[in-house]
């Protein structure tokens, strides 16, 4: 098995087209398991406890929930009870709304008897598209790594990312990893410093778990070693995927990107933010006053899994019994912060003029902030 086979995206129809499959990530890395969701409840779940997570996925996990509820109840009310449940699960990704309005768009019209193989299909052309979009993505990036291949002069590009931007934050191929997996396949030397990315370690459980099964080196770093790499000439460009990106540039990213991209900034290191255009937010501008921030479980922060010497899956608690945790899932980077974007229609800068240059059609789409 690898992780570029297409039998294992991380989601795809099953059971005859009635029920979705995913990779339940909250096993990643000790096993690797595929969960089948049923019902709207079930996708809901698979979204808030992170069985699915990263903007693209969320996505297409809620695209085929609004599908998964359409085969138990296609009237206006249950599209609209689907698309209210599906929306709250988790907030900061704007993915997951794009994602509902387009399926309500597409299954309003229609008579609710063909809702469901509708909704089938649409959230299958979603999830091939994004594919696609990730694909152009590595290859608009790909030019970066070759341009640092050059300047090493035959040593190995290094590469620093945080938390997990990878396949399986998306559909296939993923977006910060994209470039640096067609790299890897065209030989180019290179290898990547992964965040460990604290509280969920999506960076030592996702990212490493994915760039190992496609033999990329890596090494799996504390979160705040990165500045103390670039201080020393050890990282020669950062890469990181976002959750929702302003139409000025602002990102939203897996909380500590904030730091990284200061600590490139200082050090003079290029940062950049690998991005499909479904993760623009054209309504909203100034990004740390408007993307609302996700706070999730203390627990996430207190306690962590791991394998003992068992071989057992245990979980153990890391601080004081009765101190209390604050979770924040995101942090936002303002765009002055930000070399440039990485998108499916090349490389530009962070800013409204860089992006409306690759995405013209949203010349005057501003407006009032959308959750």
């Amino acid at each position: 098995m690898t992780l570029a086979d297409p039998a294992w995206r991380t989601i795809r129809p099953t059971e005859g087209g009635l029920a979705v499959e995913i990779i339940d990530q909250t096993e990643l890395p000790f096993r690797l398991v595929r969960r089948v969701l049923r019902t709207l409840e079930q996708a809901a779940e698979a979204i808030v406890t992170m069985r699915v997570r990263g903007a693209p996925l969320i996505g297409a996990t809620a695209a085929y929930g609004v599908a998964l509820a359409m085969r138990e109840d296609s009237s206006d009310a249950g599209l609209q009870r689907a698309r209210a449940c599906l929306a709250q699960t988790r907030p900061t990704a704007v993915n997951l709304q794009g994602a509902l309005d387009r399926m309500v768009r597409v299954l309003a019209p229609l008579a609710p008897s063909a809702r469901f193989d509708a909704a089938m299909a649409e959230a299958g052309r979603l999830c091939e598209e994004d594919v696609a979009i990730c694909r152009r993505i590595g290859e608009h990036g790909l030019g970066l790594i070759e341009a640092a291949a050059r300047r090493r002069a035959g040593a190995p590009v290094q590469i620093l990312t945080h938390c997990n931007a990878g396949r399986l934050a998306c559909i296939d191929w993923g977006t910060a990893t994209a470039p640096i997996y067609l790299a890897h396949a065209r030989g180019i030397p290179l290898h990547v410093w992964v965040d460990e990315t604290r509280p969920r370690n999506q960076g030592a459980a996702i990212t490493a778990f994915e760039l190992g099964h496609a033999g990329v080196p890596h090494t799996v770093i504390a979160d705040n070693v990165g500045g103390h790499l670039m201080q020393h000439g050890e990282v020669d460009l950062c890469l990181v995927g976002a959750d929702r990106v302003t139409r000025r540039g602002d990102v939203a990213n897996k909380i500590g990107t904030y730091l990284k991209a200061l600590a490139a900034f200082d050090n003079g290191v290029p940062f950049y933010v690998a991005l499909p255009s479904t993760t623009v937010d054209w309504t909203l501008e100034d990004g740390v006053r408007e993307i609302p921030i996700e706070r999730r479980d203390g627990a996430e922060l207190t306690h962590i899994r791991g394998v003992g010497a068992d071989g057992r899956i245990h979980e153990v608690r890391i601080v004081p019994e009765g101190s209390p945790a604050a979770n924040w899932a995101f942090d936002v980077t303002p765009a002055r912060y930000i070399t440039g974007f990485v998108t499916e229609r090349g490389v530009c800068e962070a800013s409204e003029s860089g992006l409306l240059r690759l995405f013209p059609e949203h010349a005057g789409r501003g407006g009032a902030a959308s959750g």
